[in-house]
């Protein structure tokens, strides 16, 4: 193993982005569709990663990503380091190569943030590198809702107006709960939900990730420069929801009788390293800001 330094630069190598997304397709297959998605919205991955790539013989073997993200935490705005898309080629595993690339991004990141994030469904990978896990929580009201009128719509991301809608309250929402929140993000939003259906309420000037399963809401994230209570975003909703799965700390939504349970989001764990204010407190970090 070489002693190059791992560090790269899309800006400065345009043949970058092909050899890197080369190597992620074999870890997350799909995930080149998903950038190319955030691209085509306006906020590309090569804009907001810093990556890290060990290459043998001009083939990109390991990957470690780095992206800065404004979270709120415990009221208190705090720049984060989210650790993302982490891959090595099959036949190069277990001989080094990742820890080389991780042990030079943590000693970039530690010059940076006091607190970096990830989500893994796989927690052993990063346990030695000090990354701890942190539990989460996910919120169930139940409710007998029947709603009165029709007032949300998908946005239809294609057209100019709704685009520039999205990207109008991404750049001034609040965040979801104070407890653990995210604001002025666009790059993870989009390869996270910019293939999802969003539905947008134009007398709260609000979108929301949300899925409807039978009787069931799921409700992932809010966008939005005003949290509205439950009630008004159920009120426009012209079917019948018996209970309401919320995946965030739902202190601002307003309602009541909310129960919390130990959960997870797609089979991910958070994992923190650093200070983390609300590790005590039950919260989820929203899908939308998940890296």
């Amino acid at each position: 193993m070489n002693c190059d330094r791992f560090q790269q630069s899309f800006a400065v190598d345009p043949s970058l982005s092909g050899k890197l997304f080369d190597l992620l397709e074999i870890t997350f297959p799909g995930l080149s569709s998903l950038a190319e998605c955030g691209r085509k919205l306006g906020a590309s991955w090569e804009a907001a990663s810093t990556p890290f790539i060990y290459f043998h013989e001009g083939i990109a073997i390991s990957h470690v990503g780095v992206v800065e993200i404004p979270f709120y935490i415990m009221g208190k705005r705090v720049t984060v380091g989210g650790i993302h898309a982490v891959a090595t080629r099959p036949e190069f595993r277990r001989k080094g190569y990742y820890r080389a690339v991780m042990n030079e991004v943590l000693e970039y990141c530690d010059k940076l943030y006091e607190t970096l994030v990830l989500s893994t469904s796989q927690p052993e990978f990063y346990l030695p590198f000090g990354f701890r896990v942190v539990a989460e929580h996910i919120f169930k009201v139940q409710c007998n809702s029947t709603g009165s009128t029709d007032g949300w719509r998908q946005l239809d991301l294609t057209t100019d107006k709704d685009l520039r809608l999205l990207h109008r309250l991404l750049e001034t929402r609040v965040p979801v709960s104070n407890v653990v929140g995210v604001v002025q993000e666009k790059a993870v939003f989009f390869v996270n939900e910019g293939s999802r259906p969003l539905y947008y309420a134009a007398d709260l000037d609000a979108i929301a990730c949300m899925e409807i399963e039978d009787t069931r809401l799921h409700l992932f994230d809010i966008v939005s420069t005003n949290i509205h209570p439950l009630s008004e975003i159920l009120v426009r909703i012209p079917q019948f929801i018996e209970e309401v799965v919320i995946y965030f700390s739902p202190e601002l939504l307003n309602t009541e009788n909310v129960q919390a349970f130990p959960g997870v989001i797609e089979e991910t764990v958070l994992m923190v390293r650093g200070k983390f204010a609300a590790e005590k407190e039950k919260f989820m970090l929203p899908r939308s800001a998940r890296c």
